[in-house]
């Protein structure tokens, strides 16, 4: 297959977990503020819950897409580097490092704004 189609076609992907990435986001991070705005007793049962998922899928999470960001980066850099007496080649790389800078700030992002939650409602933060 075609590389650029192929690039393309992996952007797209990336592109689209990120929207449902932050999508889920959003909806979890209300769904916490309406669990801990009523004070009932299930509220420390969904305090533990909270706690746990933060520890087991979101910061772990948040983790891995750092690295994939920081790797289409670095791929990016290379290609820059490699392709450099082909201007589509540069161009190409110049795109990969492009994304890979986007998806670190928003990956980043999502991060601080976990972190501003968790501490808002005093959910402990993974170790």
């Amino acid at each position: 297959m075609n590389k650029v189609f192929l690039a393309a076609l992996s952007m797209r992907f990336v592109h689209r977990m990120l929207v449902l990435f932050f999508s889920s986001l959003f909806v979890f991070l209300v769904s916490v503020q309406v669990t801990f705005a009523v004070n009932e007793p299930g509220t420390e049962a969904a305090r533990g819950f909270v706690e746990t998922l933060n520890r087991v899928i979101l910061f772990p999470l948040i983790g891995l897409l750092m690295a994939v960001a920081f790797l289409v980066f670095i791929f990016g850099c290379a290609e820059y580097i490699r392709g450099a007496n082909n201007p589509t080649a540069r161009e190409q790389g110049v795109k990969h490092i492009t994304f890979g800078i986007i998806g670190l700030v928003i990956m980043i992002s999502a991060w601080a704004i976990l972190n501003l939650a968790t501490g808002t409602f005093g959910i402990d933060l993974p170790t």
